[in-house]
């Protein structure tokens, strides 16, 4: 009897196709990746090591009863923009490279200094964030 020998079949699995894949697709996410640009605002963090920043140009603070104020001057929230315009205005101060500091009291809303920081963004002001200095060294 001529029984012919079974010839076996390896299963081959091709990786081309799966490569090209992942190859279009690590394509599409890094150029859709420089699209993408995050909406934060520039802060300027003071570091626990150092032990002040350098002065700004304006201060803008707001108290625990959530009234603003630009160089201690008491500024209604409805006009801190244009009040800060008039500040730069009549102080000769470049918008973009002007730098603003923060205070806000420990009792204030965050609200309150997000507005802050809000319309600091939409004049391109840099901003400085003042905090505590006693309450960097306790740990």
């Amino acid at each position: 009897m001529g029984l012919k020998r079974r010839q076996r079949v390896e299963p081959e699995f091709s990786l081309a196709a799966m490569i090209d894949v992942i190859f279009l697709l690590l394509m599409f996410f890094m150029l859709t990746s420089n699209f993408v640009t995050p909406n934060a605002l520039n802060l300027q963090l003071p570091s626990s090591t150092s032990k002040s920043m350098a002065s700004a140009d304006l201060a803008v603070s707001v108290n625990a009863e959530g009234k603003f104020f630009i160089d201690r001057t008491p500024v209604a929230m409805s006009n801190l923009e244009s009040a800060l315009k008039a500040k730069l205005k009549s102080s000769n101060l470049d918008p973009k490279t002007t730098t603003i500091t923060v205070a806000a009291d420990k009792a204030a809303s965050v609200e309150n200094m997000v507005i802050i920081l809000e319309v600091a963004n939409r004049l391109r002001l840099k901003t400085i964030l003042a905090t505590d200095p006693q309450m960097n060294t306790k740990k």
